[in-house]
């Protein structure tokens, strides 16, 4: 029977607790480890990964040292002005990043480089970003959600947008608060885009404009240069014709001459 008798058995009942002892053992020290590897300004718990809460943290920078199983990362409603290159580089299993409520102006091509193909929701709402480099975004495939910061409607942006899963609740907030065409300050850019407005083309044809103005002053200053050769010449040959003819003639001094030599 001894051999046969299961964990639980009313005669052996001191390898369960040993194992129970094992496994809570386990459990605190995956506790501690965790604890141990959060930021000191953040809160961190398990759940399938590790959540990472910094919100309203006053925090300037993304955090240093975050754990590396990280699936949720909270950093909404802080200070962060600027997204570095390579900010979660080691943050493979991260899903979700919340980056709401910031005072973020500018973000560097390759700042989500790492995450881009596993993050599942990206959220940069309310913050200061007016443009974005054009390959931010590269290999994202995350729902985005980018309203209410004061973007400018031009060329860069458009292209920007045209490889983003904007959030469907959100994107109608997307909105243009300063345009290379003034008619469409204050409407959702999408509903812009979505009129058939082209804004690379605008920006060709001021390009255009542009270069056609600069040929136009060129080729008026050689113009004005040119005339002014010519009648600083004319005027110079004026003058010499001018002491030419107030010169005595040939034919009186040969007569003068003459007439001194005859007395």
């Amino acid at each position: 029977m001894g051999a046969s008798q299961k964990c639980g058995s009313s005669i052996k009942p001191r390898p369960c607790g040993s194992l129970f002892f094992f496994v809570g053992t386990l459990w605190l020290l995956l506790m501690i480890m965790t604890a141990c590897a959060c930021p000191k300004s953040c809160h961190c718990t398990d759940r399938n990964g590790v959540v990472v809460q910094c919100t309203s943290r006053n925090l300037e920078n993304i955090p240093l040292n975050l754990p590396k199983d990280t699936v949720v990362l909270l950093l909404s409603s802080n200070r962060i002005r600027h997204i570095p290159n390579g900010a979660f580089t080691d943050l493979h299993r991260l899903r979700e990043l919340d980056l709401s409520h910031n005072a973020i102006e500018s973000m560097e091509v390759g700042a989500f480089q790492g995450i881009s193909e596993g993050l599942r929701t990206l959220d940069l709402s309310n913050n200061h970003l007016s443009s974005l480099p054009k390959d931010t975004f590269t290999k994202l495939h995350a729902r985005i959600r980018l309203s209410h910061n004061p973007w400018h409607c031009e060329c860069s942006l458009q292209e920007v947008l045209r490889e983003l899963r904007l959030d469907p609740e959100t994107v109608n907030e997307v909105g243009c608060y300063t345009s290379v065409q003034e008619e469409y300050v204050g409407q959702p850019v999408i509903q812009v885009l979505d009129s058939g407005i082209n804004f690379c083309n605008f920006h060709q044809k001021t390009t255009d404009v542009a270069m056609f103005v600069a040929m136009f002053c060129w080729f008026s200053m050689v113009t004005a240069y040119i005339i002014y050769y010519i009648r600083h010449n004319q005027e110079d040959a004026r003058r010499h014709m001018e002491y030419l003819k107030s010169l005595p003639s040939t034919s009186h001094i040969s007569k003068d001459y003459d007439t001194a030599s005859s007395v």
